[in-house]
């Protein structure tokens, strides 16, 4: 089965997402020019750099840092700053910069955590049934990876910018890693104590299997796992929010608490916009100094009832949100579960979202992770990357499209970012085409985050050069990289092509391999890496190769 035939048995003509609008002018003027990638601007735009002419950016123009409170985007890459195979420049520095790029060779976007998008493809193909492009976001799946970042000494980030030839492909195309970790949680006693508000779905369909049950299991693992001077509120929602348990400390009332889960049960319809209304009430009410005070929805996100839209339901809550400081942690569930609602909620309520099917994801995330779900590292974080003009012709940026930031944007802190925990990490991977002779420097990354405490902005950067991105992407580079590649691939095929045959947005990535050969290379890595992950990801792969055929 060749690449393009199973691309075009996985299309679908629902392909969702304003997003997609935002690419057609310019990816009609690609496409009469023969161009399959191309630069972006802000993470999503695809045009064509080959051409641009030299010379500053006019004021009030995207990357020119004019716009209001705007402090001007990240430092360009000098030229003569390349290093030798492997090597990478890091800086610590104060916010600032005088030397903007031209717009079209920066690319912006908010710090993404997420990994719903990924779970829910795994429950989805699990059950035989491709997911709907529509829900496929590729940096999710990216994200849902370890990977092998150092880690900062202190709070903040580490920046890490690597890549390889792409597999198959001209030789002047690579992929182009930007990776960024945090350092990872204290230990349970050393960490502050959490002051968590759970809203529950009870919804009538919440009752099915692997549901309402799920949940109940859930918070069962984290009662137990919590410490005595944490916190817990419970607030349950169905046409109506009802609070079922104030802030409490957990100390000697476990036992309440078990008592009160156990006593949940599904009812009517789903009043979501009530159930977040009164969580961030409980949350505000029962809000500690010192403390992490965090909402946790869980739900299958299908509302019917009320407030439906992300912004409607957000816009009555935001004064908890930006003057206490609470933010949000979704909780996915469900063979049916309403991704785009829980992604907006959670990415405009400050936090992020993940999905569980069963009771080890389960216990993943409420026990293993529990610290980088609960905690913060950073607050309104934002990456942008600069490409040297004189060593790339375009460049593509692998997902994020929901997450993009106008290049002025990036040093204005009112613009919101993401919010990122301890121990987590962030990839972008970027489709970069090289000039012909190219060397010195390719990029220049720059992560720029508020404290969490005193909100004060801090900027982390780090460079790679053309002789760092020069090695064959099977064999030659990092376990990790590869997997960080096979992920995006399988993103981007089960994206497929949009209803009109419009593939100039998203997919045909340089060097795809058919899924087959994607499955083989995801199985060769899961042997070298002894990664459970890395295997489930090879049978997922298989499983949408079935699906597709």
């Amino acid at each position: 089965m060749t690449q393009r035939d199973t691309r075009t048995r996985l299309r679908t003509t629902a392909r969702r997402g304003a997003y997609r609008h935002a690419y057609r002018g310019a990816a009609a003027a690609l496409l009469a020019g023969g161009l399959l990638l191309a630069g972006c601007s802000g993470g999503g735009d695809t045009q064509d750099m080959s051409h641009k002419a030299d010379g500053p950016a006019r004021g009030g123009e995207p990357g020119t840092g004019a716009g209001p409170g705007a402090a001007g985007p990240a430092d360009g890459v000098e030229q003569g700053e390349g290093q030798r195979e492997g090597e990478q420049k890091q800086q610590d520095k104060e916010p600032g910069g005088d030397f903007a790029p031209e717009p079209d060779y920066l690319s912006t976007f908010a710090l993404d955590v997420d990994t719903a998008s990924y779970g829910y493809a795994l429950r989805t193909l699990g059950e035989g049934r491709l997911p709907d492009p529509g829900t496929v976001r590729p940096e999710e799946f990216v994200n849902s990876f370890r990977q092998d970042y150092p880690r900062p000494e202190g709070d903040g980030f580490s920046v890490t910018v690597d890549g390889a030839a792409a597999p198959g492909a001209d030789d002047d195309w690579s992929l182009v890693r930007v990776g960024l970790a945090t350092r990872q949680a204290d230990h349970a006693g050393q960490r502050p104590p959490a002051a968590l508000t759970f809203v529950i779905d009870i919804s009538g369909s919440m009752a099915e299997r692997g549901r309402l049950d799920l949940v109940k299991e859930s918070l069962g693992i984290l009662t137990d796992e919590l410490r005595g001077d944490d916190s817990i509120a419970l607030v349950t929602f169905s046409a109506t929010a009802e609070t079922r348990l104030p802030m409490t400390r957990v100390g000697d009332d476990r036992s309440r608490i078990h008592d009160v889960i156990e006593e949940l049960e599904p009812a009517a319809s789903t009043n979501l916009g009530a159930g977040v209304e009164n969580g961030y009430a409980e949350a505000v009410n029962g809000r500690r100094s010192g403390a992490t005070n965090r909402v946790v929805l869980l739900s299958d996100a299908l509302a019917n009832t009320g407030d439906t839209q992300a912004d409607a339901i957000l816009e009555r809550i935001a004064e908890a949100r930006t003057e206490h400081g609470v933010t949000l942690f979704g909780v996915g569930v469900g063979s049916d579960y309403g991704d785009a609602l829980m992604e907006q909620l959670a990415d405009r309520g400050d936090g992020h979202t993940t999905y569980v099917s069963d009771r080890e994801q389960a216990r993943k995330v409420f026990v293993d992770q529990l610290p980088m779900n609960v905690e913060l590292r950073a607050r309104d974080a934002k990456a942008q990357v600069a490409f040297d003009r004189d060593a790339v012709e375009r460049f593509r940026l692998i997902g994020y499209e929901n997450r993009a930031v106008a290049d002025e944007d990036f040093r204005d802190d009112r613009v919101d970012g993401g919010e990122v925990g301890p121990g987590h990490t962030v990839t972008a991977l970027y489709a970069v085409k090289l000039r012909p002779g190219a060397s010195g420097a390719v990029a220049k990354a720059t992560v720029r985050w508020l404290d969490p405490g005193t909100r004060a902005p801090r900027e982390q950067s780090g460079s790679v050069g053309a002789n760092a991105v020069d090695s064959r992407l099977w064999g030659d580079a990092k376990p990790r990289l590869q997997v960080t590649t096979v992920a995006a691939y399988f993103a981007e095929a089960l994206r497929g092509e949009s209803a009109d045959g419009d593939r100039a947005s998203y997919g045909a990535l340089p060097g795809a391999p058919d899924l087959a050969e994607l499955e083989e290379r995801a199985r060769t890595l899961a042997a070298s890496t002894e990664d459970e992950s890395v295997k489930e990801l090879a049978e997922a792969i298989g499983q949408a190769n079935r699906a597709g055929g």
